[in-house]
């Protein structure tokens, strides 16, 4: 269906690459319009839909009847999906279905989970038969702000996060908020860090609108203020991706809290943070530092604190293993040359990058973050 003929009404923007174009879909309670937007961007109607277990079977059977009503022809497939098995033996399992399957490179996969299905089915859907075109649907707040847009999708390896991975773009990214009402509330606040984080390193717009916007719960979801929060997080996103596909430039700078945060989530198997959780004492120790080296001042570092506090999310560390994850971070995907370019705040709302600093600061400002 050509675009002028589509609904926007839902449309959070519209995603530019190499790979082609695709529309982010945002709203509550609009699953109805899937169909629609399917039809508008993929050729076939055989659809694969691999599902995290947490959402069957009542979502999972919800979606699969709904595209059944609409012409499309679906086979699903549902894995326990979590960081733990982010990695080659889930992607091995997947592989084997999809053999199985006799999947064609026309047929279309749907992942349909939080953000490690997201990562884990892109990836399959990127390798299997070199490339099969692929959607995703986001349920959890921080794959919708995050991770289903810019199609970086990879699997973990014991020596570290992501490491396993390619850019490989969806057809489309459709987010319907009504799937946050099932979350467990730790992960609905969890997913928060990336929607603040989007506001410190570009948006200093939103960042004030989530300062005085007040206490958000899950049952103010359908509120127009919070879709219209979630729409212009995927904007944001959706923008720098489309000015830096492959994480040439400014695209880097969505890593704010990652460094730290991924450390953190590896030296603790994976099972003490959600990832939101991890990347929110992540973008405190990046405060931290960019204060310690003059970039902003306490006041700014506080107000992080006080927004991230706000929101549920975690600012210290109860536990002191500095030396392990200072180690973790020298494995990072956005070393160069052996040093890490660190994403650090100059002012609410802009980022910048630093190589070189001193290791001794790194250890002085994460010991910061730990509590007795």
């Amino acid at each position: 269906m050509d675009e002028k003929h589509m609904n926007n009404s839902h449309l959070a923007d519209i995603v530019k690459t190499s790979q082609g174009n695709y529309r982010i879909i945002v709203g509550h309670n609009i699953l109805d319009s899937l169909p629609k937007e399917l039809n508008s961007c993929i050729n076939n109607k055989k659809i694969f839909l691999i599902a995290d277990k947490a959402l069957f079977p009542k979502q999972v059977l919800e979606l699969s009847e709904l595209l059944e009503k609409n012409g499309f022809y679906t086979n699903i497939l549902s894995v326990d999906f979590n960081e733990s098995n982010k990695n080659i033996e889930t992607v091995r399992y997947i592989y084997s279905w999809l053999a199985e399957m006799l999947v064609e490179r026309k047929d279309t996969i749907v992942s349909f989970g939080g953000g490690v299905t997201g990562d884990v089915v892109g990836y399959v859907a990127s390798t299997w038969l070199r490339g099969v075109p692929y959607i995703q649907i986001p349920t959890t707040l921080a794959a919708m702000a995050d991770a289903s847009i810019g199609g970086k999708v990879g699997i973990n390896l014991d020596s570290g996060k992501n490491l396993i991975g390619s850019f490989y773009q969806p057809k489309l990214v459709f987010q319907d908020l009504k799937f946050l009402s099932t979350l467990p509330k730790r992960e609905f606040d969890s997913g928060w860090a990336e929607v603040i984080k989007h506001g410190l390193i570009l948006d200093k717009n939103l960042f004030f609108e989530l300062e005085n916007i007040g206490k958000i719960e899950q049952k103010d979801i359908s509120d127009r203020k919070i879709i219209n929060i979630v729409k212009k997080s995927a904007k944001i996103k959706s923008e720098i991706i489309s000015g830096d596909e492959f994480e040439e430039g400014n695209r880097i700078l969505l890593n704010y809290g990652h460094t730290i945060g991924h450390a953190l989530e590896k030296i603790t198997e994976y099972k003490k943070f959600l990832h939101g959780e991890a990347v929110s004492i992540g973008m405190i120790v990046a405060a931290k530092i960019s204060k310690k080296i003059g970039l902003i001042n306490s006041k700014t570092v506080k107000r992080q604190q006080d927004i991230l506090k706000k929101f549920n999310l975690p600012v210290t560390l109860n536990f002191d293993k500095t030396e392990m994850i200072i180690q973790s971070t020298r494995i990072d995907k956005k070393s160069t040359d052996g040093n890490i370019r660190w994403v650090l705040l100059n002012d609410i709302g802009h980022a910048t990058t630093k190589t070189k600093i001193h290791e001794n600061i790194i250890i002085s400002c994460i010991r910061d973050t730990i509590t007795p």
